[in-house]
């Protein structure tokens, strides 16, 4: 256990094995309550066993190297889970937030809600961020640092992807706003599919998380979705997998709060 987020734990190994298993193959997680009457330990030591594991599910290099390639298609697109706990009511550069209307007597869009970004190669794997906000300037950063430029880019009619899709060897889009989520072969369905993994997981299970927590919630549902069936990984190989992620990653319950400490 020493050098692995289980270190000077007291709780014991089976246990910590169990819940790697737990984390592991639950597809749409496992809630800290869930793991205290499973696993017979107390609830504030479920809720940290679970961050924990969470950190070691993290990519920490282990999936190093960009998604996508020659021919390959890798579709971004973002979506909002929750309400920011520092609210503003202009974006970064002054501008205000668009605010639609849903039809039926309420106001929809963006504002100070915790923005997300997938970027999910067709077929492989993905990378899920929280950022502060979805701006042209974060997006064309995070596919510079994490998408092949020979990779065919598909995302929805969303004015965040244009410039930067000039970048790849072509960009191509659905209207949703037309009704269109499929022509031929471009859409933006499986990043929206992980997307909807990741929120009824979220509303069904975790139901709350604070925004300071919100980035490890998305690298737990990021791993299992690197690591699902149907890319060849079993339960057991999936909890292996967060295993060997355990290594080198320290996160002490002072630090919960704040930022992971690699030892």
């Amino acid at each position: 256990m020493t050098g692995t987020v289980m270190e000077a734990s007291h709780i014991k190994l089976n246990v910590w094995l169990m819940a790697f298993y737990l984390m592991a193959s639950s597809k749409k997680g496992m809630s800290a309550h869930q793991l205290h009457r499973t696993l017979d330990v107390t609830y504030k030591s479920a809720w940290f066993l679970a961050h924990r594991i969470r950190l070691a599910m993290a990519n920490g290099g282990l999936l190093a190297g960009p998604i996508g390639g020659a021919g390959m298609v890798v579709e971004a697109d973002e979506t909002y889970y929750g309400k920011v706990e520092a609210p503003t009511s202009v974006r970064a550069d002054g501008r205000p937030y668009n605010r639609g209307h849903s039809g039926k007597g309420q106001f929809r869009g963006v504002a100070n809600k915790r923005a997300i970004i997938a970027l999910v190669e067709r077929g492989g794997q993905a990378r899920v961020f929280h950022v502060a906000e979805a701006t042209k300037k974060t997006v064309a950063k995070l596919l510079d640092e994490n998408v092949d430029r020979r990779s065919r880019l598909h995302t929805d009619e969303s004015l965040l992807y244009p410039a930067v899709g000039k970048s790849f060897a072509s960009h191509e889009t659905v209207q949703h706003k037309a009704g269109e989520y499929v022509r031929g072969d471009v859409t933006t369905n499986n990043a929206e599919g992980f997307f909807g993994v990741f929120k009824k997981g979220m509303s069904g299970v975790y139901q709350h998380c604070s925004e300071k927590h919100l980035h490890r919630y998305v690298g737990e549902f990021e791993f299992r979705f690197n690591h699902r069936i149907k890319l060849g990984w079993s339960d057991n190989a999936r909890a292996d997998a967060a295993l060997v992620g355990a290594e080198g990653k320290r996160l002490t319950y002072r630090r919960t709060n704040g930022a992971e400490q690699q030892v």
